[in-house]
């Protein structure tokens, strides 16, 4: 059909190098590792359906850093990642969590597990509408989270298949004890506690060189006992909680006090400076 004077010609999309198109693939290779995770868990394959959802954790927190690197970051982008963290970190646990021992719990089970999804759909939604209109925060507010990021939720809802692993089934596989568990994390997802936003932290130098050999050392305890690594490393982060708290209070304070040392000294700033005032001094001279 021809085009008239008045008819637009469609749009055509400009070509991109495969660089840009890196991270957006690898974002693509996490969603399929979260699905092979449901895969895994349906054939009774735990150990492969953990591993797997783990991957894709690690990919999410790569495919970020490769897109900024490589001046990538576009709004595509964004919502595909979106979309993948609900896939790997909400649905794909979830769903584990039930075929492994909610599915005991019959309709209340799954309801669990809706829950759980639920959760991490409405974080994912307020750290989407944050990052669009985030309000001014003082520096210090960026080293933490608002609540349990999605990929350490994942991890964190886990925790009980990964301790039977390494302790054996019996106790932490009982439905009475995951499910008010999933319950917690999915409460701990939407709260509005704070967490440690690790990739804000900065190591003093003297630190440096033991924390690259306690990061050797978990490298080695990974290799050789991965359940009981990731066990610990789970304890470790629950009790990161009670730090996080405890500092976001005292820097909250902290400036409190001084926005009020700040407007103490405008006020005696003008008061200074109020030329009735002034007159008022002349005339009882």
């Amino acid at each position: 059909m021809p085009y008239g004077p008045n008819r637009k010609r469609p749009r055509r999309f400009k070509a991109l190098s495969l660089s840009r198109l890196a991270p957006n693939v690898a974002t693509l290779m996490g969603m399929c590792a979260g699905l092979t995770s449901i895969r895994f868990a349906m054939q009774d394959h735990w150990e492969a359906a953990v591993t797997a959802i783990l991957i894709a954790g690690i990919i999410d927190g790569l495919d970020g850093r490769l897109a900024r690197m490589l001046n990538a970051s576009s709004r595509f982008g964004a919502e595909l990642d979106s979309l993948s963290d609900f896939v790997c970190f909400g649905v794909a646990p979830a769903l584990l969590m039930y075929f492994w021992s909610l599915h005991q719990l019959g309709p209340i089970g799954w309801a669990l597990c809706l829950l759980f999804a639920v959760c991490m759909s409405l974080r994912l939604a307020r750290f989407n509408t944050q990052m669009l209109g985030e309000p001014e925060m003082p520096t210090w507010a960026y080293r933490f989270f608002t609540g349990v990021p999605a990929p350490a939720a994942a991890a964190l809802s886990m925790w009980p298949i990964v301790l039977s692993f390494q302790f054996g089934e019996g106790i932490f596989d009982t439905p009475f004890i995951t499910a008010p568990y999933i319950v917690l994390i999915a409460v701990l997802m939407v709260s509005r506690m704070p967490t440690f936003s690790f990739k804000k932290v900065k190591v003093p130098r003297a630190w440096v060189l033991p924390l690259m050999l306690a990061f050797g050392a978990s490298v080695a305890f990974l290799v050789s006992s991965p359940w009981l690594t990731l066990s610990v490393i789970a304890g470790v982060y629950f009790a990161t909680f009670f730090f996080s708290y405890r500092s976001y209070r005292r820097m909250g304070v902290e400036q409190q006090q001084r926005e009020d040392e700040a407007e103490e000294e405008d006020d005696l700033g003008q008061s200074d400076d109020d030329p009735e005032d002034g007159l008022n001094r002349v005339h009882q001279n």
